[in-house]
């Protein structure tokens, strides 16, 4: 197929008299798209010549792969259909967030049970009052009130309570006791001892009875502890739908629909799902990016808002990027697509909040802890409640017994530890996304809070990243285009900015200039190239000098370059210092108050970077940054990360370029800006959207915030099992003759776990 394809005198689709050059590839089902330098597209078969027509040579990608539950508190837990987590017992929730709000099978379900059970035991608590006037009643009639409560009473356990009986034997099959493993234990004590009562009284001795000869039972209470569990579960599952709603926003900004440009120059409305890479788009004022491309005709201006968190519309134009799902504010542009569906940013940030999700806190290490040995703890103490009680309680003692024992197990809920730190960690990562600022793990967000030591980095951190060619110093017998042509086509295969510069600086100037080979790159140094048959090497003077140019005769015109504030490459070509070409980077406007407020929290700024010690000091005066470590190669700046750790700090790295990886892995928190490399993105573990350094402010606050509410989790959590199962275990019953109903301690269990997620909620509304 390929000896057809470049066999051919012109593209069938634009018309191109000479070879086609195939720019891209796209193959699904054994049929190959390509991508001429017109961007046409064609579509080729079994036989190469049949192409189809652009309207018609898309088709769908694949379905996405199968979905995946998780566990909320146990994210280890990974399996392919829902249904309880079998560590904890939780409903186990979809691994990928939907767009739409779909209908949650556990939800619809538990709230089913509810209703049903709150119509039973509403009349079964009625019916149990009766018992307070035992006098007022015949016997036979208290017999037939206690089988009417057997009978109310045993669809709300044996079918409502059902799902918790499960749950609760799966959690001592996997050895993984939990608060289910309670409150089965506890209904189940409950309900059976009720129905023995009730079937079997004669076999009680007189110490079950009361003073009227009666054996209590507690119908009322086993009834009333499901219904009240399955509100608690009703209300927790529909306060964990809500932690995703920001994920399920971002992932619905995207538009369904595009508008693809086709070269004969009709236009059609289509399905989001068939665009693919080299697509050309158009978007008109008031709709929605479909997809990330670059602008190739027309000027407008993009809000980008839902995306970086920034409020002011950026600025586009022919050659310059665009996000898809921003909003397109005024003039009408065509974009043609380089990244679609899974591939997009908004993709890649809806993947990482999910992840982000998805981790533990080093924080959740301590609840881990406590939740190990909570469930036997708590049985332990029932027990040693029921001894208590049966040795030294009043008559009927060992009803007394099984009540207060039965109050233990229910109201202890070691749920409400374990959803403490999650359920913050899941708000705080939807939340920071919505305001342009990337976790991809909660160990992030625990540790940029503590953070005492910010690095940043200065090219693209502190500045604005985009360097121009401000001045360029010719050596003998060169002039300025020369210099640039082989600088240009040395600079083409980089993604540096400085490299952007130089390249821009050619066109700008007219200059045409030629593909490189051999291209290497050493990070933070320079590049080598063959350009026109000749050998370019542009960087450092260090750089140079390793390759054998000497480039002292230029060390003056240097000096004054960088008296400018000016970073200065070396072209050497042909062994030759050819000349020097000086590149302006202006600073951020916010970069000074970031640098400003992180000094006023007490937080000790340093600047590292591989530009040369004269700009780097004139940059850093600028923002009153006092250290300064300039002309480090990448693995020294990560040395120096290292060096600052050992010193007993929390470091937190602000880089965007290749030459700042290494450091930013190093770092106890690497933060990327959004605009700089994907590798330095993938090292890091925060990203700011917008690319600019004021997002760590809030990123901070965010941080700040959550910590700060997943301590009040904790707190109330441990507050609440101190104080409710010694109340429950009947620790007030000597002084005020209090005892605790296993229908409120069932009440306060469920109130747990809600007031937990209600209060993890609050971080969607914090400022930052």
């Amino acid at each position: 197929m390929e000896n057809i394809i470049n066999k051919s005198a012109k593209d069938p689709v634009c018309g191109m008299t000479e070879t086609p050059q195939w720019t891209r590839s796209y193959v699904y089902k054994s049929i190959t798209y390509r991508f001429c330098s017109e961007h046409c597209l064609i579509k080729f078969k079994a036989d190469p010549q049949a192409y189809l027509s652009p309207k018609s040579a898309i088709e769908r990608k694949p379905a996405a792969p199968g979905t995946f539950y998780i566990c909320p508190m146990d994210p280890e837990v990974r399996v392919p259909t829902r249904g309880p987590c079998p560590k904890c017992g939780m409903a186990l929730e979809p691994e990928t967030m939907s767009v739409a709000d779909e209908k949650n099978p556990e939800l619809i379900d538990m709230t089913r049970r509810f209703w049903i059970s709150l119509a039973l035991s509403a009349p079964l608590v009625g019916v149990a009052m009766l018992h307070m006037a035992p006098s007022l009643l015949s016997h036979s009639l208290m017999n037939a009130v206690r089988w009417l409560e057997l009978a109310l009473a045993t669809p709300v356990v044996l079918w409502a309570g059902w799902p918790f009986f499960v749950r609760a034997k799966n959690s001592l099959v996997n050895r993984n006791p939990n608060m289910f493993t309670l409150i089965g234990c506890g209904v189940a004590v409950s309900y059976l001892y009720s129905v023995a009562a009730t079937l079997f009284p004669g076999l009680f001795p007189a110490v079950f009875r009361d003073s009227h000869g009666t054996i209590g039972a507690y119908f009322e209470a086993s009834a009333s502890i499901v219904t009240l569990v399955l509100l608690g579960q009703v209300l927790e599952l529909r306060a964990r739908r809500a932690t995703g709603a920001a994920i399920r926003a971002l992932a619905g900004l995207a538009p369904t629909m595009a508008r693809r440009v086709f070269l004969d120059g009709q236009e059609e409305d289509v399905s989001l799902d068939t665009i693919v890479p080299g697509d050309r788009l158009r978007i008109r004022p008031g709709e929605k990016v479909p997809a990330d491309g670059v602008v190739i005709e027309g000027a407008s201006s993009i809000d980008e808002s839902m995306v970086t968190g920034e409020p002011d519309p950026v600025e586009k134009k022919a050659g310059e990027a665009v996000i898809g799902a921003t909003v397109n504010m005024s003039g009408s542009v065509i974009v043609e697509a380089r990244a679609v569906g899974a591939d997009t940013l908004l993709a890649h940030i809806v993947a990482l909040v999910a992840a982000a999700q998805r981790s533990r806190a080093p924080v959740q290490g301590l609840a881990d802890k406590v939740a190990a040995w909570f469930v036997p703890a708590v049985v332990l103490a029932a027990a040693i409640s029921f001894s208590a009680w049966a040795v030294f309680g009043p008559p009927p003692a060992l009803a007394y017994a099984i009540v207060n024992a039965v109050s233990v197990l229910i109201i202890a809920c070691p749920c409400a530890l374990g959803l403490a730190t999650p359920m913050s960690i899941m708000v705080a990562a939807g939340r920071g996304a919505a305001a342009g600022i990337l976790f991809r793990n909660a160990e992030a967000v625990e540790l940029l809070g503590k953070a005492d030591t910010v690095v940043v980095d200065k090219t693209g951190t502190l500045t604005e990243g985009k360097p121009r060619v401000a001045s360029v110093e010719c050596g003998a017998g060169w002039d300025e285009r020369r210099l640039l042509y082989f600088a240009a086509g040395a600079e083409r295969g980089s993604e540096h900015p400085l490299a952007r510069a130089i390249v821009l600086a050619a066109r700008e100037r007219g200059i045409a200039f030629p593909e490189c080979t051999g291209f290497s790159s050493m990070p933070g140094r320079g590049v080598e190239a063959v350009v026109d048959g000749r050998r370019v090497v542009l960087g450092t003077e260090q750089f140079l000098a390793e390759r054998g140019i000497e480039s002292t005769r230029l060390a003056d015109a240097a000096g004054r370059m960088r008296q400018r504030g000016e970073t200065v490459l070396v072209a050497g070509i042909d062994g030759i210092a050819a000349g020097l070409i000086g590149t302006g980077d202006p600073v951020r406007p916010s970069a000074r108050h970031t640098v400003d407020q992180l000094r006023k929290e007490g937080i000790r700024v340093v600047m590292i970077t591989g530009d040369n010690a004269t700009t780097a000091h004139r940059v850093a005066g600028e923002l009153g940054i006092v250290e300064v470590r300039a002309g480090m190669l990448p693995a020294q700046k990560a040395k120096a990360v290292e060096s600052l750790q050992r010193e007993g700090r929390i470091v937190a790295m602000a880089g965007d370029g290749i030459n700042d990886a290494p450091a930013l892995a190093a770092a106890h928190v690497g933060i990327a800006m959004g605009g700089g490399t994907d590798i330095a993105m993938q090292s890091a573990s925060v990203t700011l959207v917008s690319g600019d350094l004021s997002g760590l402010l809030r990123a901070r606050a965010l941080s700040r915030a959550t910590m700060r509410n997943i301590r009040q989790n904790l707190l109330f959590a441990f507050v609440y099992n101190a104080i409710g199962v010694p109340v429950a275990a009947g620790a007030l019953y000597p002084l005020f003759g209090i005892l605790l109903s296993p229908i409120i301690a069932a009440a306060a269990m469920s109130f747990s776990s809600v007031s937990v997620i209600t209060n993890a909620l609050r971080l969607r509304n914090v400022r930052l």
